[in-house]
């Protein structure tokens, strides 16, 4: 490669480095609240990702001398009634609270894409039976029902994810076959069967592809109520077991006997809570109006 020719693809990726950083600072200038979302998922992300890295303190190490420690030097959130630090404990607690939100909603999703598109898809008896099992169960409210599920299962993070993914699927469903349903009527679909392609093909090829973005959504969404969830069960006994840092159960040992003695060791993990629900949920709003075409100008 000659030297002009390297100038040129330096060129070239200087050019889509400042069209990529434009396109951002267009969209948080146009959604600013779904900016300030994304910024506060991606430091909970960080944190979760580098929790190793960003705290020196083991998470279920105690240290009697360091019992109900208020914040201060050495301990920047205080500690627990076992010497725990409280800040590694909150960090680390990013970790297991996003995987369970991610992992309940992508096999929540994965399960209700299946579900919603063979529903909307084939019709039939299928689809009136689907759609009553469904029913049953949206009639129960999410925590209700995980609840019944953790219950069963038993408590553990694999367990946990399980309980709440369940749940998650008649939403994914019902919105996948809702698109399916109109999409499965269009003129490219009844020319992709005029040329004798496969239904099954039809399906996968060109009508799952086109209800991605209303999913793209609404699993935005559903991350924010899956952390909940997850800080509910726990705070009920029935998520996360220890030694895992959970939010809900540091608030489950502390809220009770010691929110006015040592207010700290409730404040941070119930801040955590409300700040990455708040930052999923606007994060999710800004996609839903990015996605909705009739929001383009």
């Amino acid at each position: 490669m000659t030297s002009t020719d390297h100038s040129v693809e330096l060129a070239k990726a200087g050019a889509n480095v400042t069209g990529w950083w434009s396109r951002l600072v267009f969209l948080a200038l146009r959604f600013p609240l779904g900016a300030f979302g994304a910024v506060i998922v991606a430091l909970f992300v960080f944190a979760a990702i580098f929790a190793d890295a960003i705290t020196t303190v083991d998470p279920t190490s105690t240290n009697a001398a360091k019992s109900l420690a208020a914040p201060g030097p050495g301990v920047l959130m205080g500690a627990d009634f076992m010497g725990r630090d409280m800040y590694s404990r909150v960090v680390h607690g990013a970790r297991i609270s996003l995987a369970v939100g991610v992992g309940s909603t992508v096999l929540g999703c994965l399960f209700g894409v299946i579900i919603g598109l063979a529903s909307g898809y084939l019709l039939g008896w299928f689809d009136l039976l689907v759609q009553r099992v469904i029913d049953i169960m949206q009639a129960l409210p999410l925590l209700v029902m995980a609840l019944v599920m953790a219950a069963s299962l038993g408590p553990s993070l694999q367990n946990t994810i399980i309980a709440i993914s369940i749940p998650l699927i008649p939403n994914v469903a019902r919105v996948i076959r809702s698109n399916t349903l109109a999409i499965r009527e269009l003129p490219y679909v009844e020319a992709a069967r005029a040329q004798g392609m496969s239904e099954l093909r039809i399906a996968v090829r060109h009508v799952l592809p086109n209800t991605l973005a209303p999913l793209i959504v609404l699993g935005t969404a559903q991350l924010g109520a899956a952390i909940l969830t997850e800080a509910s069960l726990s705070f009920l006994g029935l998520g996360i077991p220890e030694p895992h840092p959970s939010w809900g159960r540091m608030l489950s040992e502390s809220a009770a006997e010691y929110v006015r003695t040592a207010p700290w060791l409730v404040i941070f993990p119930g801040l955590a809570i409300s700040l990455v629900v708040f930052g999923t949920n606007l994060l999710g709003d800004a996609m839903r109006d990015l996605l909705d075409p009739r929001q383009r100008s």
